[in-house]
């Protein structure tokens, strides 16, 4: 059965559409046009009833949700390394940190994007500076967690899926008033993990020429 990612550039299914290069897996990609709202389909909501990205088709599953679709991932494919084995205290940071993503870092992305949403029209820039601020802080704690434990990944010298959804959420913060190549620690965490072929690759397919 064919691996189908859909997806749409620049959005949280740049992290899946990354592993499945770094790993080496054959799939096709279908580039959902949210101008047209293709996310809102009677198609694609028989699939992702969320109408969000990404979705992942594989092996007949369907999947949703970035991160859980990373682990998964990381787990089907257990030659390349790209997480701490079950039951280990390695493993046990690579789920704080992965929640971390998922329930700190982005909601407040979202806050961020979508102002709107908490509290209507009328209270944007109340909403955006409360998600700046507490983004500024989410990243201060990673950059203090790198210093601390002098990296180069997050979890030490094991490079793991968590690595690649830190760098998209990095990436998203590219326009906003501190980005995270601010912190030198971030940066550096950054540039290594750019460095990787499959980074050049992904954006390659995607059309993508920012944050290089």
């Amino acid at each position: 059965m064919p691996v189908v990612l859909y997806g749409s550039p620049s959005t949280a299914s740049l992290v899946v559409h990354w592993l499945l290069i770094e790993l080496g897996i054959e799939h096709e990609l279908r580039q959902l046009d949210f101008d047209r709202l293709e996310q809102k389909s009677p198609e694609y909501l028989a699939l992702n009833p969320a109408g969000r990205v990404p979705t992942l088709v594989i092996d007949g599953q369907v999947l949703t949700e970035s991160a859980a679709i990373a682990m998964h991932l990381a787990d089907l494919y257990p030659q390349a390394d790209l997480a701490p084995a079950p039951g280990t205290p390695a493993r046990g940071d690579y789920y704080r940190w992965i929640c971390f993503c998922v329930y700190t870092l982005m909601p407040h992305y979202r806050a961020w994007f979508y102002p709107h949403e908490p509290a209507g029209p009328a209270h944007v820039e109340a909403v955006k500076e409360q998600a700046r601020t507490a983004l500024e802080a989410a990243w201060q704690q990673v950059a203090d967690h790198l210093e601390r434990h002098g990296g180069p990944y997050m979890l030490g010298g094991q490079l793991t899926v968590l690595d690649f959804l830190l760098t998209m959420l990095m990436r998203w913060s590219r326009n906003m008033p501190r980005p995270t190549d601010r912190w030198p620690v971030l940066e550096a965490y950054a540039l290594r993990m750019k460095a990787r072929p499959s980074f050049a690759e992904v954006y390659r397919r995607e059309g993508i020429s920012d944050w290089t």
